[in-house]
């Protein structure tokens, strides 16, 4: 079958691009012929609040690139994207949807060639993290150029059929990011990050307002001090709010903060340097850092929003605490690093593990069409 697969993708960085970059894998290994079609811009600068949209030079990983042709906010980019799939000649157009303000060139091309394809929208998440009132409407718009729908949670789901009557869309777990490399000794990895040898606990991604890193802060200063806090990731907007919790904070000796965007190559260390993955989201649909921590059997502590009952709770994959506040996860952080618990959480890692191959996602994404 060809398969065309409209998303960002390499030189662009970030879980999207990464995840696609995956799909188009797991889709050749299943026999299909797939050509991604990529932009040429995916944000204008002044709209992108991080360091940089690409992969740093020092990261590039000699991955094959797209056939980039659509420019986010350049109307006459999406004829020539139509013009470039057409030339291809799906039988499957595959389209990553994650925000609303991609649907102006996604309906478009949607629209063109639903006729002559089939339409699958891969949808991330279906109202973004931070809505704005035209969210709803300009997703609704893009849902009706669509054959079928795939999500990743039962969430996201829901939100598809309260915006698209009729749809019916098929769920499949986020699969495993298992390309980052292997798990490594716990303590050489603290090492590595100049940690002391106590109880590990890990917030790792991209720092925005919706992740609740405030919440952990003020948890840590309710937990003992067996315990410490590494944070990674890069920071959408002034890390400066957090920085002065950080320096007000009575556990400040043990928060050890890398606010910068982490290359694939460090991801083994952070991860097996943690005892705990920790999730204090206020809102969330699923998260890809989830199927990181599956990969380095990683114990999780999250709040119970999105997906995390399912992913996590029902898996016996860690904790979903009661309620979003910072006791709450104070409570489940101490839970998850009782000895006693442990062998349960590895045992519910490893059966998922289990459940979110990339060949299954494949499967389930043919159900979707």
């Amino acid at each position: 079958m060809n398969i065309a697969l409209l998303s960002p993708y390499y030189p662009y960085r970030g879980g999207i691009a990464q995840f696609s970059e995956q799909l188009t894998l797991a889709l050749e290994e299943a026999g299909h012929h797939v050509r991604v079609f990529g932009f040429t811009r995916l944000y204008p600068d002044i709209l992108f609040p991080g360091k940089s949209q690409y992969v740093e030079e020092a990261e590039r990983r000699g991955d094959r690139p797209s056939e980039r042709v659509l420019d986010s906010v350049n109307p006459l980019s999406y004829g020539h994207t139509v013009r470039a799939i057409r030339r291809f000649a799906p039988d499957v157009l595959i389209i990553s949807y994650w925000m609303s303000f991609f649907v102006p060139a996604y309906a478009h091309i949607a629209n063109r060639l639903k006729g002559e394809c089939r339409v699958l929208l891969l949808v991330h998440n279906a109202i973004p993290h931070e809505p704005r009132f035209f969210d709803k409407p300009l997703a609704k718009l893009l849902f009706r150029q669509c054959h079928g729908f795939l999500t990743m949670s039962d969430a996201v789901a829901r939100d598809v059929e309260r915006l698209c009557s009729g749809a019916h869309p098929v769920v499949s777990p986020h699969p495993l990011y298992n390309q980052f490399g292997a798990k490594i000794d716990k303590d050489e990895a603290r090492e590595k990050l100049g940690l002391p040898q106590r109880k590990t606990l890990l917030f790792f991604g991209l720092i925005r307002e919706y992740k609740g890193l405030d919440l952990l802060l003020d948890a840590m200063s309710l937990l003992d001090d067996t315990c410490q806090l590494v944070i990674a990731g890069e920071c959408y907007g002034s890390f400066e709010r957090y920085q002065h919790q950080i320096d007000n904070s009575p556990a400040r000796e043990r928060i050890f903060s890398h606010i910068r965007f982490i290359a694939d190559e460090d991801i083994p260390t952070f991860f097996s340097a943690a005892d705990a993955l920790i999730l204090p989201y206020r809102s969330a649909t699923q998260s890809g850092v989830v199927s990181i921590a599956y990969v380095y059997d990683l114990p999780m502590v999250s709040t119970p929003v999105g997906d995390f009952s399912d992913s996590i709770a029902k898996a016996e994959a860690g904790v979903v605490v009661p309620e979003v506040s910072a006791r709450a996860l104070a409570d489940g952080i101490r839970e998850v690093l009782r000895p006693e618990n442990r062998e349960i959480y590895y045992k519910g890692i490893a059966r998922e593990k289990a459940e979110r191959s990339w060949g299954r996602f494949v499967e389930r994404l043919m159900e979707g069409l």
